[in-house]
């Protein structure tokens, strides 16, 4: 009997810590303590199986013995059950003595190396006769299991506790590292939260990865697969995508990322209702990670605005994925069946004149006005590439200058109405000026002349003071 206190405690700490069911641990006690007793009481042959309540921790043992008909072939003397029983055993192959496992018929009968039946042969510590286990079982039938209960051995509990603990232990982590690696297998390209815990430098990644926990499992994000120039700090919580999960020899890899276009597609679906419900559709995305994004969106309904849904009101849709992403700036544009106009699209904010496909090369040629070539080409080719990698062309820029461009058709024809208003404005100027000229003119004669007038009468006056002198 082992301590009833202490095993269950066990057995629910490790299931709550773990993660995994009470069930799953109670067979592996099982398995361990059927081990243990084999090892220091059982026979060679024998088949032990062991009950663990482990509500009670009581142990019951029993002895598992087949059923076989009453003509079945007594095992020799000094032969051994294993060597004769294929279906029990794995068979030796070829020069190279590669182990594998007994080939079967269509019926799923197993074979021998000789592709015969094997000769079963009758092992009393394994097997029962029929007509014996009749008397025990009376409905038994034939390849039935018949259980002996063998009797408690003293030291059973303390020995079985030694060798259960380093079989559980082990078992434990198989068990967990086989739940880790199905729970996470089935993630494989989705996004999931975790916590950030330590940024190290492991030679597996060459170089420093961030070490992530995710529901008390931990995943890495490679260097390659990090945003550039990003700030990872213990406790930061952040949504990553699940790249890759494969087995090692230490348990399950989980490979995460934070740059991988996948993610950013996941999160519009995860802010836009209408991308989940598939009314707005992603064509395409061209990403430079922790700098510029572009994203080609499409509607299936008429009523829906694809850029409207993916922006949001005031931008509230975007600006969360751009928070997300550490201020990843993202353009939204609309994808376009005609590959002509998607490409005016892809150069946005750049305002295109003309494009010109060329389909055997796989590329085209996009013109825009001067002033328009540095903001088409980008921050060092930024902008021609992400639009290059968004429509799959390569793509060429030629600026033309102002006089080369035709102004819309709007413009021209206000030109003629624009060109009289000048002529007519042109004309009442210079009259005006006219009209002004001679104004001046004669306020300036009759100046004179009032002066001359004043001068005159002066003069009168003085000659009159004389004469009365």
């Amino acid at each position: 009997m082992l301590d009833q206190k202490q095993f269950a405690l066990a057995i629910n700490q490790i299931a709550e810590e773990k993660g995994i069911p009470k069930e799953e641990i109670v067979k592996v006690i099982e398995a361990a303590l059927a081990a243990a007793y084999k090892k220091d009481y059982g026979k060679k042959g024998q088949i032990i199986r062991v009950n663990f309540n482990s509500e009670t921790g009581a142990i019951k043992v029993f002895q598992v013995k087949q059923v076989v008909p009453d003509d079945i072939e007594e095992l020799k003397e000094g032969e051994e059950a294993g060597k004769v029983e294929a279906e029990k055993t794995e068979i030796i192959y070829g020069e190279s003595n590669r182990t594998i496992k007994p080939p079967k018929t269509a019926e799923g009968t197993i074979l021998t190396a000789d592709g015969e039946k094997p000769k079963l042969r009758y092992n009393p510590e394994k097997h029962i006769k029929f007509s014996e286990a009749k008397k025990e079982k009376p409905d038994a039938k034939t390849d039935d299991e018949i259980e002996r209960e063998l009797p408690p051995q003293s030291d059973f509990g303390r020995i079985a506790s030694q060798t259960a603990k380093q079989v559980i232990t082990q078992r434990i982590r198989e068990i967990e590292r086989a739940m880790i690696y199905d729970k996470f297998k089935k993630n494989e390209g989705e996004v999931m939260v975790g916590t950030v815990q330590r940024i190290e430098f492991l030679p597996s990644q060459q170089g420093k990865a961030v070490l992530v926990d995710i529901n008390r499992v931990m995943g890495i994000i490679p260097q390659a697969e990090q945003i550039p120039r990003e700030n990872y700090r213990p406790g930061q919580r952040i949504k990553v995508y699940v790249v890759n999960v494969r087995e090692t020899p230490k348990g399950p890899e989980i490979l995460l990322s934070r740059s991988h276009s996948e993610l950013l597609k996941k999160l519009f679906a995860l802010e836009v209702p209408e991308i989940s419900n598939e009314l707005v559709e992603i064509k395409a995305i061209s990403r430079d990670p922790g700098e510029r994004t572009k994203i080609a969106v499409s509607s299936n309904d008429a009523n829906i605005d694809p850029i409207g849904a993916c922006v949001g009101q005031k931008g509230a849709r975007v600006h969360a994925i751009i928070e997300e992403l550490g201020g990843e700036k993202i353009d939204v544009i609309e994808w376009n069946k005609d590959l002509a106009k998607f490409v005016k699209n892809a150069m946005s904010p750049a305002k295109v004149l003309e494009v010109n496909l060329n389909k055997k090369n796989n590329s085209a040629l996009v013109k825009v006005a001067e002033d328009q070539l540095s903001l088409a080409i980008g921050r060092q080719g930024q902008n021609v590439r992400l639009a290059s990698k968004l429509t799959g062309l390569r793509i060429d820029i030629v600026g033309k200058k102002a006089e080369e461009v035709k102004p819309p058709k709007s413009e021209e024809a206000a030109k003629p109405e624009a060109g009289k208003k000048k002529t007519t404005d042109s004309g009442a100027a210079e009259k005006s000026e006219g009209q002004t000229k001679e104004k001046a003119k004669t306020a300036k004669k009759e100046k004179k002349e009032k002066k001359a007038k004043k001068t005159e009468e002066r003069k009168e006056n003085q000659e009159k003071k004389k004469n009365k002198s």
